[in-house]
């Protein structure tokens, strides 16, 4: 996958770097693999708004996602590689022997008519799917499982992966896409190589409409409200606004939010990286 970057013909275009899409195979979805979304733009069930900056966007519709890669030992052919407007990596429509359908998150370097399959005895090839016990070690996987059979929840953005770098009795050892290294049961499912996509991280937008396009309304900085908005606003003139915190009080850039009895805090054994 490439970026591209624009003749600045118009204003727009001078500051945005597109996807190349090189690797797109069809435009049209599996319509069987798909379902409508209702946009809430932002707003709850008795209409208020709860979430600010959300509203408008193109119409789209949810591809469902096999991130549990549970049909086991039944050979699957790669039909297209197609974009997804509600992630940032790719993903391919597979096809399997008995005719199902499903689509996957696409790895990087899989193409149309290539073969993959999920089991415990399968090679430890590009796309296949495997218990992280039978995955040797240094491989890199992406779509890992934290419970087993519980459907694959970390390393499913574009351009990510962990390492498989150990494995002591019931637990492997990964290192993640931060840098924390942690401890996953080895009946866990993972599928091997890295997601596609790894160019998004250079995607520059360009204009301000293009966030219209993607439901993204404009924001306001904090330190431009007046007092009775936002903690850090008001002041004479250009304020810094004091410590950054959020709407509501609580202190941003620095201040740990994450649970002191949080179930997974065990399993981790170096945080990642500051």
């Amino acid at each position: 996958m490439a970026v591209r970057k624009l003749r600045p013909v118009t204003p727009g275009q001078r500051f945005r770097v597109a996807p190349a899409f090189t690797e797109i195979t069809t435009d049209k979805p599996e319509k069987s693999l798909t379902v409508a979304i209702k946009k809430s733009g932002g707003r709850n069930d008795s209409g208020r708004l709860t979430m600010r900056y959300i509203g408008g966007g193109h119409k789209k519709r949810y591809r469902i996602i096999d991130f549990k890669r549970n049909k086991f030992d039944v050979p699957a052919t790669v039909q297209t590689v197609e974009y997804d407007p509600n992630r940032s990596a790719r993903i391919a429509l597979l096809q399997y022997e008995d005719g199902e359908k499903r689509y996957i998150i696409a790895p990087e370097g899989i193409t149309v008519g290539q073969t993959v399959i999920s089991g415990a005895s399968v090679a430890p090839e590009v796309g296949n799917a495997l218990p992280l016990s039978a995955i040797p070690l240094g491989t890199i996987v992406h779509n890992i499982e934290i419970r087993p059979g519980g459907g694959g929840s970390m390393a499913r953005s574009a351009g990510t992966y962990a390492q498989l770098l150990a494995r002591d009795g019931k637990y492997a050892t990964l290192k993640m896409p931060s840098g924390e290294m942690r401890m996953v049961l080895v009946t866990c499912i993972a599928t091997v190589g890295s997601v596609s996509n790894a160019d998004h991280m250079n995607v520059s937008i360009g204009k301000a409409g293009r966030s219209r396009w993607l439901g993204i309304r404009p924001r306001t900085r904090g330190v431009a409200m007046n007092p009775v908005d936002h903690p850090m606003g008001g002041g004479e003139g250009k304020s810094s606004g004091g410590h950054p915190r959020s709407r509501n009080g609580l202190l941003a850039k620095g201040k740990k939010t994450r649970s002191k009895k949080k179930y997974s805090n065990r399993l981790i054994i170096s945080r990642k990286k500051k």
